[in-house]
């Protein structure tokens, strides 16, 4: 395990799902995170998973940050015990803060606003905008109705193979973790779809 510091930006839910191997399976990333020597930034949250993944972390030494918006942040608890704890004020604020922290990418099981959180960054991944690995952690099978779901894009012909193979998919957590350290991006030219856009909105 490296030593270098490696920040991972988790998306996961605000509630912890009915199935304990949720919760359990948070807390144990939460871990591993430390022990391979990486920082954590989340959503800022107490509660759900995004308390699991978080208590976990603090815990196990890791540096730990959270986002959250002002409005949001009695109605997610937000988190008092963390490294760092950032309010801003709106979702579109969160987002950028979790995105400018981040080294890489990693959905846990969520709701709506964790499938958003996801799909975002891996389409900013394909219009070149960042180089940042995206995966999720598909725990107990949660995602494979999303995957079936890419497949069926690839195949109709609404995306190319190239960035669905983007995804790293794991359900393993130190795999996943390693392939996101080990993450290369596709080698793309300056004609490909979305190159021109994201060289006006890369900083």
């Amino acid at each position: 395990m490296s030593t270098d510091r490696y920040t991972v930006t988790v998306f996961c839910g605000s509630s912890p799902g009915f199935d304990p191997v949720y919760r359990e399976t948070a807390a144990t990333l939460g871990r591993a995170i430390a022990a391979h020597g990486m920082d954590l930034v989340y959503g800022g949250g107490h509660v759900g998973l995004m308390g699991a993944v978080a208590d976990a972390a603090v815990q196990a030494g890791a540096r730990v940050t959270g986002v959250i918006p002002r409005a949001l942040s009695e109605r997610e608890d937000a988190h008092d015990n963390l490294t760092e704890l950032i309010l801003v004020e709106t979702m579109h604020e969160r987002k950028m803060a979790m995105a400018e922290r981040a080294d890489a990418f990693l959905a846990l099981p969520g709701g709506p606003g964790t499938l958003e959180e996801l799909t975002e960054q891996w389409t900013w991944a394909q219009l070149g905008i960042h180089e940042k690995p995206v995966g999720l952690l598909n725990i107990d099978g949660y995602f494979d109705p999303l995957l079936w779901f890419v497949a069926n894009m690839r195949d109709r012909g609404f995306t190319h193979p190239r960035y669905t193979e983007m995804l790293v998919v794991a359900s393993d957590i130190d795999d996943a973790l390693e392939r996101l350290r080990r993450y290369e991006p596709p080698v793309r030219s300056a004609a490909s779809p979305g190159a021109e856009m994201a060289a006006r909105i890369r900083p």
